[in-house]
């Protein structure tokens, strides 16, 4: 694996993201309910304002696929849709051990989703190298992976 960039924070991870997925059309965020959730919902704000349709699937159940719509609160989950894409953004809460998700049937749903997509992308956004450390790249052909390091400080003043 490549470094191909670095950046710092979260405006930096967004500005990478948006640069990588500028000829997309369509974009499924896959992600655990709860935390992935809101993170899929940041990176579809840099998309706001185009004409990129997006998605967020909760886990494998792709009949639960929702639209990411711009709304005065920010983007938000909307109507059920269609989960097909030319892109896909897997995140890395899916590869935590104690969510359960089976990266091998990831990898089936990813190629179903990627089926009729002449130009097929696929992305893994995680945190600390998790999808990296738990071996999703042995089984998922990603494209490129945004892998972000935290660090926190608690000040009392």
């Amino acid at each position: 694996m490549d470094i191909i960039s670095t950046s710092k924070g979260i405006g930096g991870q967004l500005t990478e993201f948006r640069k990588l997925v500028k000829d997309s059309k369509r974009i499924t965020f896959i992600g655990t309910v709860g935390f992935c959730t809101p993170f899929a919902e940041l990176m579809a704000f840099v998309m706001r304002g185009t004409d990129k349709e997006m998605v967020f699937l909760p886990n494998l159940r792709s009949d639960e696929a929702r639209k990411i719509v711009s709304s005065s609160h920010g983007m938000q989950l909307g109507a059920t849709t269609d989960p097909a894409a030319d892109t896909v953004v897997l995140l890395g809460g899916l590869a935590m051990p104690k969510i359960g998700v089976d990266p091998a049937k990831m990898k089936e749903l990813v190629d179903e989703l990627l089926k009729d997509a002449e130009q097929k992308l696929i992305i893994g956004v995680c945190f600390q190298s998790m999808l990296i450390g738990c071996n999703w790249p042995d089984l998922i052909d990603f494209d490129y992976i945004i892998d972000a390091d935290m660090t926190n400080e608690i000040k009392k003043l």
